[in-house]
């Protein structure tokens, strides 16, 4: 990618309606790379393994402004580290999960932001609840009164063509609303983590208000 990150960032910033917010993925982007992204003024910034994401949060602690979101798998063995470090959870997919992690933020004092991470079809690549998982888990998470439910994620499956994925982030909204529409005190569900590099453009004619960035902002990065 001949441009630069700054001229990438004002490029894809052009295309967002105001509101969404721009959270740059930086999975194997060295520390120097995202300070060049804080300063083009990206300030969400999205890690999926921990111990990748604690060296760069020491490397950049001068940014003080930087919030960190959560994108990978929550292993329980790190869900302790990982809410003590992330002010967002995009990617809670169990119930035991989200009670293991109510547990440790009443621990901690904490309300960590987090969104519910749905499979709108099937996806055996893909953790998460399907539809009728999720309407039948949610009685136990609105007990989960410290974690603040901010609406749900998804991933559509490989392989699908633009209309069918535009078709699971349209269902992904309507899910957002229905349980938004129960008004569970801890359920605010008011966003949408929809659309990565390839697909966000579908997501935003769904109303997306989170993209999930990261080869269009840094190019392609080692597997």
């Amino acid at each position: 990618m001949s441009s630069s990150i700054s001229e990438r960032v004002a490029i894809i910033r052009s295309t967002l309606p105001q509101g969404v917010k721009l959270i740059a993925v930086t999975k194997k982007v060295p520390s120097d790379k995202i300070r060049l992204a804080y300063e083009a003024g990206i300030r969400d910034f999205a890690e999926s393994r921990i111990q990748e994401a604690m060296g760069k949060r020491a490397d950049l602690e001068d940014l003080s402004d930087i919030t960190w979101h959560f994108i990978g798998h929550v292993q329980s063995n790190k869900a302790k580290k990982i809410i003590s470090n992330f002010q967002w959870i995009h990617s809670l997919d169990s119930l035991k999960l989200a009670q293991r992690l109510d547990r440790l933020a009443s621990e901690l004092e904490i309300n960590p932001l987090v969104c519910l991470q749905v499979k709108i079809l099937p996806d055996p690549n893909k953790s998460g609840w399907n539809i009728d998982e999720l309407r039948g888990d949610l009685p136990a998470l609105a007990l989960c009164k410290r974690l603040q439910f901010q609406g749900l994620m998804t991933i559509p499956p490989l392989g699908l063509n633009d209309l069918e994925i535009l078709d699971v982030f349209k269902r992904t909204k309507e899910l957002a609303t229905e349980i938004r529409d129960r008004n569970w005190q801890n359920f605010k569900m008011s966003d949408l983590s929809m659309g990565m590099s390839g697909d966000y453009k579908i997501a935003l004619q769904a109303d997306t208000t989170m993209v999930r960035l990261g080869t269009i902002l840094f190019g392609e990065r080692p597997l």
